[in-house]
């Protein structure tokens, strides 16, 4: 089944749009169709948070809640999800949400203009736990920036709301949102809009036929960085195609020997599932980008994206990750170390996609990533590097290392590698391989920081790498 028509539900009502302009916002489609005007636009980037929306979807029969930017998400993507707005939050007596209580009770707002996105972020938190830590609340309200400061009243706000009965009007109406997201049939979706087009199939079947019949496509894989063409660079996309909606892509393996994510997993889905085998993953992610990114952002978007200074890049070139691309015919396998070729291009050819990543699993190994800000949350790294070392009897017998931020892409230090592959593991043998620093990188000067200071940050966090791994009790210091 096909459609040309996106539903969706807004205040209990299931909202019919046939054939909207799949390069508009869901901001945008909140302040000017539904005269909501809480919603703000900040940056139109994702980084400020003023913008966040939050959506109800189903999962395993269950309603789940997602805070998301909604000034870099694309209006199609909210079929079949039901839409919570800040106005929907006080209730027909204007009763306060007790989020919204709580900020009052605490003078958590200022200026009051990003203070509806901190309430939807806080809204989500609420809704998504009983119980929540300190690391939770910051956690929530990283990708929410206040011009004004004034942190600590939010972060107090929040915490009153630990262990409260979360029984409150959407609960009692969960029930009813079940029923009328159950209503809206599984279909395909495409959309035409003057000179564009949009498709969103739930197979990858449906995919291959849309691939075969329409060129110079667009995919979009969480679309935080797609949409930016539009949002920032003033452009227009003529084909989207969606594999948000294919189930085939929304799958985890698990092995004793390695872990293989879907494209169609998000990279909160992601960040819980690599905790166990990979904690600096985890702790990486959590400052990749806020939960709003998180919720939407793929690792296989980050992976196709190809950009220098994607965090989860470094990470999974040390762990020796491969990646599975779909053809029109069959699946073939590529190191990811093959991957990248230059700024921004990959192996990748028309009508292929990325269709999983798979991470092998060593718990031998001492794997340490770090990232390098200017800022520690949701913001864009100056360095990122990571480290996956085989360490016995203090010989190194397999060293991997890979750097984002100190070249065109993100890449392996093979000669690096090299150099303290079968050496002895000790501060002499790192301070002599950081030294060939230059003949792997040569980074170039930009906003962000200095050539110079790449190149200090790099040698540094070798550094920092080998003492942190040889505090361990069965590894000495020669």
């Amino acid at each position: 089944m096909v459609s040309n028509t996106i539903q969706f539900i807004y205040q209990n009502k299931i909202v019919k749009l046939k054939n909207p302009d799949p390069n508009r916002t869901i901001l945008d489609f909140i302040r000017s169709d539904l005269k909501q005007k809480g919603t703000k636009e900040g940056c139109a980037e994702g980084g400020c948070g003023a913008c966040t929306v939050v959506l109800g979807e189903l999962k395993n029969k269950k309603l789940i809640y997602k805070s998301i930017n909604s000034c870099i998400s694309f209006l199609p993507t909210i079929d079949k999800k039901h839409l919570i707005v800040i106005e929907n939050l006080s209730l027909k007596n204007n009763k306060l949400h007790p989020v919204q209580e709580a900020m009052v009770k605490f003078h958590g707002s200022q200026c009051g203009f990003c203070t509806p996105g901190f309430v939807m972020s806080m809204f989500a938190m609420y809704k998504n736990f009983s119980k929540f830590s300190d690391e939770t609340i910051d956690e929530t309200l990283s990708g929410n920036l206040c011009r004004c400061t004034g942190y600590r009243p939010i972060i107090d706000a929040a915490k009153s709301l630990n262990s409260k009965n979360t029984n409150d009007y959407f609960k009692k109406n969960e029930k009813k949102i079940i029923e009328m997201l159950s209503k809206i049939k599984d279909r395909d979706i495409e959309i035409s809009f003057d000179n564009k087009k949009y498709f969103a199939p739930k197979s990858l079947k449906n995919l291959k036929r849309i691939l075969k019949k329409n060129s110079n496509t667009k995919f979009l894989s969480g679309g935080t960085d797609l949409s930016l063409e539009v949002t920032k660079q003033r452009g227009e996309i003529e084909k989207i195609v969606s594999l948000n909606s294919v189930k085939e892509l929304k799958f985890v393996k698990k092995t004793r020997k390695f872990i293989e994510i879907g494209s169609g997993v998000s990279l909160y889905e992601f960040q819980n599932i690599i905790r166990s085998y990979y904690p600096d993953f985890h702790n990486i992610l959590k400052r990749y980008g806020s939960v709003q990114i998180r919720n939407v952002g793929t690792l296989a978007g980050n992976i196709v994206t190809a950009s220098p200074i994607g965090d989860s890049l470094p990470l999974l070139l040390s762990l020796d990750s491969s990646i599975k691309i779909q053809t029109s015919k069959s699946i073939k396998i590529v190191p990811l170390s093959e991957f990248f070729l230059s700024y921004r291009k990959t192996k990748l050819k028309k009508g292929e996609i990325l269709y999983s990543v798979k991470i092998p699993i060593n718990k031998q190994n001492h794997f340490r990533a770090y990232k390098i800000s200017r800022r520690f949350d949701d913001d864009i790294s100056s360095v990122c590097a990571s480290f996956n070392f085989l360490i016995k009897k203090n010989i190194i017998l397999k060293a991997k290392i890979a750097y984002g931020g100190m070249s065109e892409i993100p890449k392996r230090a093979f000669k690096i590698e090299k150099a303290l592959t079968n050496s002895v593991f000790s501060e002499d043998t790192f301070y002599r391989a950081k030294n060939l620093i230059d003949d792997d990188f040569s980074p170039i000067d930009d906003m962000r920081a200095s050539k110079d200071y790449r190149v200090d940050v790099a040698k540094n966090l070798m550094m920092k790498f080998f003492y942190e791994v040889s505090s361990k009790k069965n590894l000495r210091v020669n």
